[in-house]
């Protein structure tokens, strides 16, 4: 039997055998807050569905996404360095140039300061 064939069997019936195992041998114990709508067991506020979010915190995470990316597109450079011409070369100077630029102009900005910005509310004067 090739292997593919093999694989294509071989993983759905492991798999399958470790669900059922789970299900005959997991504990459950399950509780009021465990159960309930919101699954971290806090109760919810009542009138309050959502809490607020500070979208420093979302752009912080895409900051971190583009420049993970810009180490990961570094690795094969740096590994492919000798074979590659002069023209590859500057083609990646360029793109790290550009990232660059874009870095110190969020730091400008001021869109990666993580400072704590308190709103008042509307009721209190």
């Amino acid at each position: 039997m090739n292997n593919l064939l093999m694989l294509f069997i071989l993983v759905p019936i492991v798999a399958f055998a470790l669900l059922a195992l789970n299900v005959l041998l997991a504990p459950r114990n399950p509780y009021e807050s465990k159960v309930s709508a919101y699954e971290c067991g806090f109760l919810a506020i009542e009138g309050q569905t959502r809490s607020t979010f500070q979208i420093h915190f979302y752009i912080v995470a895409m900051l971190f996404l583009v420049f993970d990316l810009e180490i990961l597109l570094l690795f094969p450079l740096a590994v492919t360095l000798y074979q590659v011409s002069t023209y590859g070369f500057i083609i990646a100077l360029v793109f790290f140039l550009v990232l660059t630029i874009g870095f110190v102009l969020e730091i400008g900005s001021g869109a990666i300061s993580l400072t704590n910005y308190e709103r008042p509310l509307s009721n209190e004067k």
